[in-house]
């Protein structure tokens, strides 16, 4: 779409063009009495498959609607040259020549007044008072889109040589110095400033400080952000940020070399409890917490642990940061490979030689596990001791999933690093482990088709830390993800190109992996 926006709303704006767009409003998507629910419920299905859902859209020249998921409204758009459509569930305008959402001063007014009229209507029904209306007009515009005040066009006109993000540009990129075997603190902070959403919350200056600035790590890492994507080229010295480690962070103070993965969990807890909002909680969020923290990377998993004798089923939710996965050839039993299984070819791994793919890993993280009879829990159906089995689940994914290869094997009579090679895709979608694909999983295998439509659960490769060397003396290193296809290898002060056959090549410590579509809740 140009900057000037979208040239095919014209072809629409003719005749009775803004009541009937009025009339779409309201009885299609803000739809709130009892009656319009109704008709909402009644008449909004694909008429192609008649689904209610897959992300339903109606065109805006005919009385039509389809499926956005499975392309049944492009479908009608192409036959009958209609380029306008309607997302019946947020309301935007989806062009199908320009194949974007598009914006329109006028259509977005009309959007605004129909969406306040009926929230004014609705709360002035539920307090049956007119003075809530002082209240009405900062409600409902949660994700208003953005215009600019005179002062921010006059910034903008004094300001024309902005920078421009280009496919070969390399903002963003920037070596790390070594303080002293801190390679394991370095390979996470380039994770971290490569996360999208958490790049976007701290360079827009979202993070409001109540802390001292020089013991607060999120004021840190703004800092480091801002250092980050500045544009100077020379390594970064992140000694502050070291010594806010050590200060929060206890076990992690010193020059010993120290875990990557512990680091990630230590440093995602301290700026979980330095940013958080006991104002702002989410019903929706396992955790319970608004922050930034916990809205890009936490997640739900879901315990069900079955009675062997009754079949009752007794279900727990517990918030994630990451998701640790046993490795073949640890101490630990490993499930059974089947190469060239259907889990593999879903998620574009390939099986060469019997190799181990990240989603035989996922398989054995989310089988049923017998629990035996030293394990006997007590069932409430039974009101005794049985034995059960225990299979655990994804109930909600996070934004940012991060996977954690467990390669460093401790115990009593054994210290050891697991070499094994797990091959990971690209792109990874999820669903197979839901909560929800429970029912179509048998003995750990993944029965039902996928439908290749449904993106919800899709995820794209944007880092990979990895360790060189043994236990006892080893290396990080890490591969993150500049633009769509490429990606840089970043090895404390130095980066360099990398192909996509180095990442995947690579053996793999931890994955981060970072959904393919948002929407707002």
């Amino acid at each position: 779409m140009s900057p000037a926006g979208c040239p095919h709303v014209n072809g629409f704006k003719v005749d009775n063009w803004k009541q009937n767009l009025r009339v779409i409003y309201q009885c299609f998507v803000w739809s709130g009495s009892a009656e319009t629910r109704k008709r909402k419920a009644k008449s909004c299905i694909c008429h192609m498959c008649g689904a209610h859902l897959n992300r339903l859209h109606s065109c805006l020249y005919c009385v039509y609607f389809a499926c956005f998921a499975k392309k049944h409204i492009h479908e009608h758009a192409k036959s009958k040259r209609h380029n306008l459509a309607i997302d019946l569930l947020y309301g935007g305008i989806y062009c199908f020549m320009c194949q974007d959402y598009i914006y329109d001063k006028e259509m977005e007014q009309i959007a605004k007044e129909e969406q306040r009229k009926l929230i004014f209507k609705y709360i002035c029904k539920f307090f049956k008072c007119m003075c809530v209306f002082a209240f009405v007009s900062g409600i409902g515009e949660k994700y208003s889109t953005w215009e600019p005040t005179k002062r921010e066009l006059e910034l903008l006109r004094h300001n024309p040589k902005r920078r421009r993000i280009t496919s070969n540009c390399t903002i963003g990129l920037r070596g790390l110095i070594n303080l002293g075997n801190t390679c394991f603190m370095n390979c996470i902070v380039q994770a971290l400033t490569h996360t999208p959403l958490l790049r976007d919350f701290f360079l827009s200056d979202r993070h409001k400080c109540e802390m001292q600035s020089n013991s607060c790590l999120v004021c840190e890492m703004s800092q480091l952000f801002q250092e980050f994507y500045s544009g100077h080229r020379s390594p970064h010295i992140p000694f502050r940020l070291l010594h806010l480690v050590w200060t929060h962070a206890r076990h992690l103070a010193g020059y010993e070399q120290q875990d990557a993965h512990e680091f990630l969990i230590a440093a995602l807890d301290v700026l979980h409890r330095h940013c958080k909002d006991d104002n702002g909680k989410k019903a929706n969020n396992p955790n319970h917490c608004n922050c930034i923290i916990d809205q890009i990377f936490t997640g739900g998993l879901q315990s069900d642990v079955t009675c062997q004798v009754c079949h009752g089923v007794s279900t727990t939710i517990d918030p994630f940061w990451d998701i640790s996965l046993d490795l073949p050839g640890s101490s630990t039993p490993f499930w059974p490979l089947s190469p060239g299984g259907d889990g593999s070819a879903l998620n574009g791994e390939s099986h060469t030689t019997g190799a181990t793919t990240l989603t035989d890993c996922l398989r054995r993280f989310t089988r049923p596990e017998h629990l035996g009879s030293s394990a006997k829990i007590k069932c409430s159906g039974c009101h005794s001791y049985q034995e059960s089995t225990k299979q655990l689940t994804m109930k909600k994914l996070p934004i940012v999933a991060c996977f954690h290869l467990k390669r460093f094997e401790h115990s009593a009579k054994l210290r050891r690093k697991i070499t094994t090679y797990v091959s990971f895709p690209l792109e990874l979608d999820m669903t197979p482990f839901m909560a929800s694909s429970k029912e179509s999983r048998m003995n750990g295998q993944y029965q039902q088709a996928v439908d290749p439509f449904n993106n919800d659960n899709k995820y794209s490769l944007f880092a990979v830390v990895n360790h060189q060397g043994t236990l006892e003396s080893g290396h990080y290193t890490t591969f993150i993800r500049q633009h769509k296809d490429q990606w840089f290898k970043c090895d404390d002060a130095i980066i360099t190109k990398a192909s996509i056959k180095d990442v995947l090549d690579s053996e793999g410590y931890l994955l981060f992996y970072h959904k393919q579509f948002l929407e707002y809740e």
